[in-house]
């Protein structure tokens, strides 16, 4: 089935994590062994032939950069200005992977209607491009709301103001307090552009904030429950619900310390802590029980977002295996339209909306 994953971050595992993904994972794995800079090491699940095995034709792609001020452990660019040449690097990334024939951005109404036909055509999924909608994760590689214009022009069409920690539009994941300002300013120039505010990992100061200022539309990439795993990563069913009544459309994430409760990093196993993809269909039942229907469920998987096996379902291989879903959100209950609700079709009727 047709499907589409809204949170990938696959120019930094290309250039950060030095892999190459237009070869199979087995290949990338096994250049990997030994190694033990990342904790991932052989143990990646995603590439480009993976996607395509899995039917997966449609991704939103990230660039990501985040700015740290003197004192903010986190790792990161010293200034703003670092952080954008970091960006652009991963979105050259992306332009290779154009020119290769392996990738095609997605940035408007009709690339997208000329994308899913092509997918739809009869030649084989080994042939067809990857299409991508370029969205940004943390918002600090910004450097002037001017610079945010430049984005849009080069395909950025969501952003996430914050990631972890304090931001410079926007506080995100453990850390507390409001956008400000500077943020409003950041969102007021998103609804010009029509760019679409990604939610996610914003704390719950900026969360309110930014849905009381913005005025465009709103999804959330790669979100949990926090009704189910109690961290103020996951959303709250207030949260849900406030999507919800905006429209959003909530990415299921199968980052195990984000799907199963008291997870351990370095200790705890997915096969210890029973997380397989079933808990996911846990996450997206919980949130159409708070919708009453499966309008406002996807997959955003962040399967490459700094883990690998060592941290995702143990019953998933590779991202290919995102064609498991179906039959686990059938075994439910849930009918076939909503298999294709979850699978692609509550993102493209949103994106259909929003451009």
């Amino acid at each position: 089935m047709f499907t589409i994953d809204v949170h990938l971050d696959l120019s930094m595992n290309a250039l950060e994590w030095n892999r190459d993904l237009t070869l199979p994972v087995s290949s990338i794995n096994a250049r990997e062994v030994g190694l033990t800079d990342k904790p991932d090491r052989a143990k990646a699940v995603v590439s480009l032939p993976e996607l395509r095995k899995g039917k997966i034709g449609l991704v939103v792609a990230t660039q990501i950069a985040r700015f740290v001020a003197p004192g903010n452990t986190l790792p990161g660019w010293h200034s703003p200005a670092q952080a954008w040449a970091q960006t652009q690097g991963q979105l050259a990334w992306y332009k290779a992977m154009e020119e290769a024939g392996e990738m095609v951005q997605i940035n408007d109404l009709a690339g997208l209607e000329k994308h899913l036909a092509l997918w739809a055509a009869d030649t084989p999924d080994t042939e067809k491009p990857i299409g991508y909608i370029l969205s940004l994760e943390g918002a600090d590689s910004i450097v002037t709301i001017g610079h945010l214009e430049k984005a849009y022009q080069n395909g950025l069409r969501a952003v996430g103001p914050a990631h972890y920690g304090p931001g410079r539009y926007a506080q995100g994941t453990d850390a507390t307090g409001y956008m400000g300002p500077k943020g409003h300013e950041l969102l007021k120039e998103m609804e010009r552009l029509n760019i679409i505010l990604d939610a996610t990992h914003l704390c719950d100061d900026s969360f309110w904030e930014a849905l009381d200022h913005f005025n465009g539309y709103v999804w959330a990439s790669h979100n949990n429950c926090r009704t189910l795993v109690n961290h103020n990563r996951q959303f709250s069913d207030d949260q849900i619900k406030a999507l919800i009544e905006r429209g959003a459309v909530i990415g299921g994430a199968l980052d195990a310390w984000m799907m199963v409760p008291n997870w351990v990093r370095g200790k705890s196993t997915p096969q210890g802590t029973n997380c397989s993809l079933d808990v996911m269909i846990d996450h997206i039942d919980h949130i159409c029980q708070l919708a009453g229907n499966t309008l406002h469920v996807g997959i955003g998987s962040d399967l490459d977002g700094a883990f690998g096996k060592e941290q995702c379902p143990y019953d998933l291989e590779t991202i290919a295996d995102l064609q498991k879903i179906p039959a686990l959100f059938k075994a439910r209950g849930y009918s076939d339209i909503d298999v294709e609700n979850l699978m692609s079709g509550n993102w493209l009727r949103f994106l259909r909306k929003a451009w």
